[in-house]
């Protein structure tokens, strides 16, 4: 049997470039005025996976992603890295779903993938920075978690070390599998494509996906069915509903605001000891500093 790792991986809009299209009128983010993009930890956390599995014969790696049609993006990008296959857990019906609606959907869906051994993820998702839908499919899952892991440090018998990222310094923890990790951006960061992997690769599709094509490409399916990428609904994965999307989610966001900061003014001042004297007494008078 398998070492079978998880990588629990999102689609997040770009936050890093928000220009003045980035908000809608109503407070909230405008997600098609900013491109959609790996979110940034949980390629942390496809490293930590992909390191994990080189040092390993038996391992595979599934990326699972939830949101729309176009995040099966995500799966492909993984595979191109090194990652075995995925899901795609689309519906209308998640839709608005808060941490704790995500976390439901996707325990689900690790639960359904089981036997597995171990589930990573990214710390946290920069379109939300909570810091919570890793720790809340632990918990649902009813395993083991390690959180603000820096790097995979090995196997000890049947146990897997981590070096965890603390705020004063770092821990080595050793824990039994099946358990789940959440990835630090300290992490190092994920290896690029492989040539190879993306041209054999390139063409796979979800269900949704191949609608779309034409008599022609669908032909490469029947002789490549590798390239088929699972895609769940809600009726696959049997979830309730009242635990999904808007109705699921208690936390609701109110407004996001857009701060831009501008300068307003600046100051040129010499090299000479007594201006610099000057400038850290002003700073200081100002309550800049001290």
């Amino acid at each position: 049997m398998s070492f079978r790792i998880l990588v629990l991986a999102k689609q997040v809009p770009d936050t890093r470039n928000v220009g003045k299209d980035a908000m809608k009128s109503d407070g909230t983010v405008n997600r098609a005025a900013l491109p959609a993009i790996f979110n940034p930890e949980d390629l942390n956390a496809l490293e930590f996976a992909l390191r994990v599995k080189d040092s390993r014969d038996d391992a595979e790696i599934l990326i699972i992603t939830m949101g729309p049609p176009r995040a099966a993006e995500i799966i492909r990008e993984g595979i191109y890295r090194g990652a075995d296959s995925g899901v795609l857990i689309t519906d209308r019906k998640f839709a608005g779903s808060d941490t704790l609606a995500t976390s439901y959907a996707l325990s689900l869906a690790v639960s359904k993938l089981a036997p597995f051994d171990l589930v990573v993820a990214g710390r946290q998702a920069i379109d939300g920075d909570t810091a919570q839908v890793g720790p809340q499919v632990a918990e649902k899952v009813n395993i083991p978690q390690i959180t603000y892991a820096e790097e995979f440090m090995g196997f000890n018998g049947n146990k897997i070390q981590i070096k965890r990222r603390l705020e004063r310094g770092v821990e080595i923890l050793e824990s039994i599998c099946p358990v789940l990790v959440t990835v630090h951006s300290s992490a190092p960061p994920c290896r690029m494509r492989n040539a190879k992997r993306l041209m054999k690769y390139k063409h796979a599709k979800t269900d949704i996906e191949l609608q779309e094509l034409s008599e022609d490409y669908l032909s490469i399916f029947e002789s490549r069915p590798y390239l088929k990428l699972t895609q769940w609904s809600v009726e696959d994965l049997q979830a309730d509903i009242s635990y999904l999307g808007l109705s699921g989610s208690p936390t609701k966001v109110k407004k996001i605001e857009n701060v831009v900061f501008t300068q307003k003014e600046s100051k040129t001042i010499g090299v000479s000891d007594a201006e610099i004297n000057k400038l850290m007494k002003s700073l200081i008078s100002s309550h800049i500093l001290g």
